[in-house]
């Protein structure tokens, strides 16, 4: 298992970093995803190499209203950019970005209510692979 301790763990037992506090106000606030109907932004961090306080690998759930008629590329280019200061490298700075992934699940109110309705839940991301696929001790 390649988290951060052998310990099976998952997103609901990770406390809230300054990173995620500001993504989710970020989400929360931004015109272009308002009236938001649900959001969840999990930390998934412990299952890749690093700190066991790291903030670098998120799983975004964002129902709006707005992605209607949007196909999912466009739903999720919404949410990049509202979260672009957390994902991209300001130009000329040579401090990587605050996060290294992010995983995107963006839905209509309609389609998260069927999701709802038919006992379908998000499920997080595969523990990490290490760069070459193998499993990091």
């Amino acid at each position: 298992m390649s988290t951060h301790d052998s310990e099976a763990r998952d997103h609901t037992m990770v406390p809230k970093g300054p990173v995620q506090i500001s993504m989710e106000e970020t989400l929360q606030n931004d015109p272009l995803l308002a009236p938001l109907h649900h959001l969840e932004l999990w930390n998934e961090s412990y299952k890749h190499k690093g700190p066991k306080d790291a903030e670098s690998h998120f799983k975004a759930i964002v129902v709006s209203p707005q992605f209607e008629d949007k196909s999912m590329l466009q739903r999720h280019r919404m949410v990049n950019a509202s979260l672009s200061n957390f994902i991209m490298a300001p130009v000329g700075e040579t401090e990587p970005p605050k996060v290294h992934a992010l995983s995107i699940v963006a839905k209509t109110p309609a389609q998260w209510k069927v999701m709802q309705e038919r006992g379908e839940t998000v499920t997080p991301s595969p523990n990490c692979r290490g760069g070459d696929g193998r499993v990091s001790s």
